[in-house]
């Protein structure tokens, strides 16, 4: 059984000293090909590291994160803009819009993620966008920015069955992480009205550890449990989710 993990942070700083066997502990679970976004200038050079270390298992992504669009956001686009001109990547992200922690710079964020839509579409790349405390919003932006060039996922999916609805109307996918797992999270109740065949899974490793790792570091070797309550949820067996979440990952990112 293959297993695709769709955004995972496996080159920041928690896995410094253990990377490799986190590497290849998920390799041996099934797990043989892992999705890297960048977060931002300073966490390239350590992404592009990982890709060199684990050219056929790392895939890496390129993009500007919400949360780092701050004061100097035209030096970091540029940044971004220049990976993207001479480096190969299997998309932009991760991109999109985080209202949660900080509202400074809102409108920023807004034209950041709106350039790197287009970007994605003039490098016929999908994108992998993070939407924290922005739905609506950022529903209405890729409606208006969509053509038959883009595509994507939406990392991290917590919105609503209505949410999920808009999202595949566009004909994006949905990415399903560890908060599926956790016992108050209502993301269950919303899945569970949709085929598998709609999203994807993912660990976002280091952060969102699903049950029975809550508290402890992410990883990529955990997709198992995520993909095994997904099956649960959608009233499905495992071996149908890992088929179809894989197939949508490999179309989506174009790798085999």
């Amino acid at each position: 059984m293959r297993l695709i993990d769709t955004h995972a942070h496996l080159y920041l700083p928690e896995f410094d000293a253990d990377r490799q066997a986190i590497v290849e502990s998920a390799i041996a679970k099934g797990v043989d090909t892992i999705m890297l976004p960048n977060i931002d200038i300073d966490s390239i050079a350590s992404l592009k590291a990982l890709h060199e270390l684990f050219p056929v298992n790392c895939l890496p992504m390129m993009g500007l994160h919400p949360t780092s669009v701050k004061a100097d956001w035209e030096l970091q686009l540029d940044a971004i803009k220049n990976e993207l001109a001479g480096g190969k990547y299997v998309a932009l992200g991760e991109i999109g819009i985080d209202l949660y922690w900080d509202q400074q710079y809102r409108e920023q964020q807004i034209s950041v993620f709106t350039e790197q839509l287009r970007l994605a579409k003039a490098c016929q790349l999908p994108v992998a966008i993070h939407t924290r405390e922005a739905f609506p919003l950022i529903l209405d932006i890729v409606e208006r920015e969509k053509t038959d060039g883009l595509k994507g996922v939406f990392h991290c999916f917590t919105g609503t069955a209505d949410d999920a609805r808009r999202i595949i109307d566009l004909g994006f996918l949905m990415g399903i992480g560890g908060v599926l797992t956790y016992k108050k999270s209502s993301l269950p109740e919303v899945v569970t009205g949709f085929s598998p065949d709609h999203f994807v899974l993912e660990t976002d490793a280091p952060f969102l550890p699903p049950v029975p790792f809550r508290g402890q570091r992410n990883q990529s070797a955990y997709l198992i449990y995520i993909a095994q309550k997904l099956a649960e949820v959608c009233h499905t067996d495992l071996m149908t989710v890992a088929q179809m979440t894989t197939h949508n990952a490999c179309k989506l990112f174009n790798c085999a």
